[in-house]
């Protein structure tokens, strides 16, 4: 063996020994609250890769989809067959499109009534908040009702929030925390947003 593979190995058995012990102490079960935030682009789509996740283990779902939920989604189209999957869409389009700030907060909260549901429903493994974090910061829903019902979720019950500016309190009571950051986003550049890879 060389002096190459004889300190490559030793650098590998001290990494494994760190991340048994990582391993070892990482005991508890239960659901977490993951906030994936940031300006860069797959925030949503991170999202939807655990829900595939765990729709493969066949755990309900439910998915929320504030602000996009009128547009095309290859990913709900893929996987809305699946009986274990509800989606809830607030289906107003963008905020932005629709410039009516009553009529929006109207639809946010229908909406939030069936999110609700969801989070109070035990049978439900997974639920995904989708860009929830524009109608905090628009004001159509309240920060405290947001937490309340975070707090009051099945203790298995696992939530994904989605979206720029995550809330303050959000992060604070976040379990993962990941934040996507924009190098290059190719819309800037006057590339049109693509089928099948952006949405």
């Amino acid at each position: 063996m060389t002096d190459r593979d004889s300190r490559h190995r030793q650098a590998m058995q001290r990494l494994k020994t760190h991340v048994d012990e990582r391993i070892a102490n990482a005991s508890e079960q239960r659901g977490q609250l993951l906030v994936f935030t940031g300006n860069g682009k797959g925030k949503t789509t991170a999202a939807w890769g655990t829900v595939a996740r765990a729709l493969g283990y066949g755990y309900p779902v439910g998915i929320v989809q504030f602000i996009k939920g009128s547009w095309e989604c290859g990913e709900r189209e893929r996987l809305s067959d699946d009986p274990r999957l509800e989606v809830a869409i607030m289906a107003t389009g963008f905020t932005w499109d629709t410039q009516n700030r009553e009529a929006d907060t109207r639809a946010c909260q229908r909406v939030w009534q069936q999110a609700r549901r969801m989070l109070e429903d035990p049978d439900v493994y997974l639920v995904v908040l989708d860009e929830v974090t524009y109608m905090l910061k628009f004001g159509y829903l309240a920060i405290e009702d947001v937490m309340d019902a975070l707090a009051r979720r099945p203790a298995e019950q696992t939530v994904i929030v989605t979206g720029r500016n995550a809330h303050r309190q959000l992060l604070d009571a976040a379990d993962t925390i990941s934040e996507i950051q924009e190098t290059r986003h190719g819309f800037n550049a006057g590339l049109e947003a693509r089928r099948g890879i952006d949405y």
